[in-house]
């Protein structure tokens, strides 16, 4: 094998990259015919299934077949992988009579896969295969045959499973939007199999997830004096502090913006009583409201902190800085 050091003249990678690039753009190109009755089939076929979407390949196939899996299984589509080899040795076991099996194989000829499909056929499993040969061992045997074919490979040898690939990897998240779509799926829905991404925390999160309570939230009665408020809203940090009754009531509230304004006042800040100076009400939120909604009507009155509240009784406060930590924002 000649090294590249070995090489007088500086090699072009980016031609290369470049015809590499513009191979698979071809291939993904001529998938388009593909997109056929037997697409549909493959999709009435997936959509009327009781059970999962069993995905099996080998080599590269198998590694297109699992990305292939988890989009399905992302979006509403309950899917999973199984090797073959794995198969021929116990692991078919996870296969029931309500699944439907997607079958991966660019020559159609697997080995792996071939030995399966009786087994498969007897116990009256639907099977989809995806090939570039209807009338491969695979094709001629399954239920359904996608054809994914492309004129050739970007690897110069034509060996290495590069633009087959490719196309194999567009087929899958072709059937899986087109379910999203059949099923109504939402955003929402994407947010219940993604609960720790970003969406996830953004749809799913409560303001009672996030919210202080308990010693954490800042409260005086309405007979505290000013210089008392001012030192709960120090303690508890939170920039405000709320008026409540004994029954936690709410009355008001004062935050440490309005502390600035009554500086033009001239009001005595030893012995003025924080009902003197607080603001009545409080924009207030329902505990069971999603955080993000919190935080939109923070963005809109300008505002860093809501109180909670069930109708007029206190239950909590949140802040911006709850929403920055649960990655909301």
């Amino acid at each position: 094998m000649m090294s590249y050091l070995g090489l007088n003249k500086r090699f072009d990678f980016r031609r290369i990259g470049k015809q590499v690039i513009k191979t698979e753009r071809e291939g993904l190109a001529q998938l388009e015919q593909y997109i056929n009755e037997d697409f549909s089939k493959s999709c009435e076929a997936i959509l009327n299934c009781m059970g999962k979407v069993v995905v099996m390949g080998m080599g590269k196939s198998g590694h297109i077949g699992r990305k292939i899996a988890a989009t399905f299984a992302s979006t509403g589509t309950p899917a999973f992988f199984v090797h073959p080899a794995e198969a021929n040795h116990g692991d078919l076991g996870m296969v029931t009579s309500h699944d439907i099996v997607l079958a991966i194989s660019n020559s159609g000829e697997s080995h792996e896969i071939k030995t399966l499909i009786p087994v498969l056929k007897r116990q009256a499993i639907k099977m989809i295969c995806m090939t570039n040969k209807a009338d491969s061992s695979i094709g001629k045997v399954t239920d359904i045959h996608l054809c994914v074919k492309v004129s050739h490979e970007a690897c110069p040898l034509g060996l290495a499973p590069t633009a087959s690939t490719t196309a194999i990897l567009a087929m899958g998240d072709a059937l899986a939007v087109a379910l999203l779509k059949a099923r109504g799926f939402t955003a929402k829905d994407f947010a219940l199999s993604h609960p720790g991404g970003a969406l996830g925390r953004k749809l799913l999160l409560h303001v009672r997830d996030i919210m202080h309570t308990g010693n954490e939230l800042p409260n005086v009665s309405r007979n505290a004096s000013l210089r008392d408020a001012l030192l709960e809203i120090t303690r508890k940090k939170l920039g405000l502090t709320v008026i409540c009754d004994d029954l936690m009531k709410i009355e008001g509230i004062f935050t440490d913006g309005d502390l600035r304004r009554i500086f033009d006042l001239g009001i005595d800040l030893n012995n003025a009583k924080i009902a003197d100076v607080m603001t009545y009400g409080g924009i207030r939120i329902h505990p069971n409201a999603l955080a993000v909604d919190a935080l939109n009507l923070m963005q809109v009155r300008h505002i860093t902190s809501l109180l909670v509240a069930n109708d007029d009784q206190l239950i909590g406060v949140v802040h911006m800085h709850d929403m920055l930590r649960a990655g909301v924002v």
